[in-house]
């Protein structure tokens, strides 16, 4: 089932997340991601970073982290639980956090701190995106991370799910696909990503949501990906 916000949102993040990398100079197979929210967009965001090569990812609800230890999760928690977090780490964000390459925020206000961030890999990224208070304030850590983003238009480098629509349909609907697979949800990323190009850099990792180059560029890699995938009537 595709859902409009929470796959736009992981569409645009790892988008952002594509770019980042490149400036940190990492690649998805070495990273150890730290995603806070396991709702909807989160689980959307987490499955799309596995698909594109990220092998360490813990999520972290209320309670902690997810593991296949806990008895208190619900199925699509259990099915987390048995796809991340090798590692089988327990405990809050703090505990988890040390040694983390990326912070994803999908969850709620104030749950990082400086010292979380400080704690974190060398060069970390964090993207903060609960709106419209963000899980840290970006200019606490302006001095810390090394790629910052937010979901508020305010601050640089805006998670903005609008950027994945409506070339994500558009590409679609040309293909006469029957579904959209994961495969064309990370065409569809790496075409948003594609589209800042050479005016790459830390307070610009995503396009406009007013780009008109982003929908054109979305629809025909998502076509392609339709196709490449078979999932075309």
């Amino acid at each position: 089932m595709f859902h409009d916000d929470q796959h736009g949102t992981a569409i645009v993040t790892v988008a952002g997340l594509e770019n980042a990398l490149k400036i940190v100079g990492k690649g998805y197979g070495d990273l150890r991601v730290v995603v806070a929210g396991v709702g909807a967009a989160g689980v959307a965001v987490s499955k799309m970073l596995l698909n594109a090569g990220v092998k360490n990812l813990i999520g972290v609800d209320r309670h902690g982290a997810v593991h296949t230890g806990r008895e208190d999760l619900n199925s699509s928690k259990r099915w987390f639980a048995e796809n991340t977090n090798p590692e089988l780490l327990a405990g809050t964000i703090t505990e988890v956090i040390a040694g983390a390459d990326v912070f994803l925020g999908l969850a709620g206000p104030d749950l990082l701190t400086v010292e979380d961030v400080q704690s974190m890999a060398s060069d970390p990224i964090v993207f903060a995106m609960a709106n419209p208070d963000p899980e840290i304030r970006p200019e606490l850590i302006k001095d810390i991370a090394a790629v910052i983003a937010t979901g508020r238009s305010d601050f640089p480098n805006q998670i903005n799910n609008v950027l994945a629509f409506p070339g994500i349909f558009r590409g679609a609907l040309d293909a006469k696909a029957t579904k959209i697979t994961e495969n064309m949800k990370l065409a569809a990323a790496r075409a948003i990503a594609d589209v800042v190009g050479e005016d790459l850099h830390q307070q610009f990792i995503v396009p406009t949501a007013f780009d008109p180059r982003v929908a054109p560029a979305v629809a025909e890699a998502v076509r392609l990906a339709a196709i490449e995938d078979g999932a075309c009537r």
